[in-house]
């Protein structure tokens, strides 16, 4: 290559600087170039990115308004669950390892605590509101602060956690849950630790 006459190579230097700064004038590059060196950068182009749709769920205000979770009248039959509680018992025996008469009852106790009630037999054998004392049947729904269960009846009675005590009997073990210490969501309470004994004044 030949070299370039000056006025060649200036022309040729802010021909390029035009070229490489676009964003600015004429005036600015020769005010540059007057004072200080000049860093050239590359011109990044930003890609845009498409916002990414994700699907949404329901609310629990939804779901309520669409009563997902209602029982019609006509299934509210004790029979239609006795294959729900039949699965249920032996899922307890195998989460309890069978069940056998030398396990440790604290230890079954603990794994009920933990376990899904739905299919559970349940009768509720103390509280301070008279009327729920004796009510048995199988747990149909459970929710934060109540269960759901139908007798033997064919009646749904909705019994909350609180300030009720709850008896099972799986295998000739009894099992008591004190509903106060339970007032959890199925899934959040498999998760939970709980102390070996609890207690409710009734």
């Amino acid at each position: 290559m030949q070299p370039q006459r000056p006025k060649e190579a200036d022309a040729f230097v802010k021909a390029f600087l035009k070229r490489s700064l676009p964003q600015k004038s004429e005036e600015a590059i020769e005010d540059l170039l007057s004072r200080k060196a000049v860093v050239l950068e590359h011109l990044h182009k930003r890609r845009r990115r498409g916002k990414k749709t994700r699907g949404k769920g329901l609310s629990s205000k939804e779901r309520r308004e669409m009563r997902l979770f209602e029982i019609k009248p006509e299934q509210q039959r004790y029979k239609i669950f006795l294959p729900l509680h039949e699965l249920w018992k032996q899922y307890i025996r195998d989460l309890c390892n069978g069940l056998k008469p030398e396990a440790q009852p604290q230890m079954i106790q603990t794994k009920l605590l933990k376990a899904d009630l739905h299919g559970a037999l349940l009768t509720v054998t103390k509280s301070k509101c008279p009327s729920y004392v004796g009510i048995t049947g199988i747990v149909v729904q459970e929710m934060k602060h109540v269960f759901k269960i139908i007798t033997n009846e064919d009646q749904l009675k909705v019994v909350p956690k609180f300030n009720n005590v709850f008896s099972m009997e799986i295998d000739g073990f009894v099992s008591y849950i004190f509903g106060s210490k339970i007032q959890f969501r199925a899934s959040e309470r498999s998760a939970k630790k709980f102390k070996a004994r609890g207690t409710i004044d009734l």
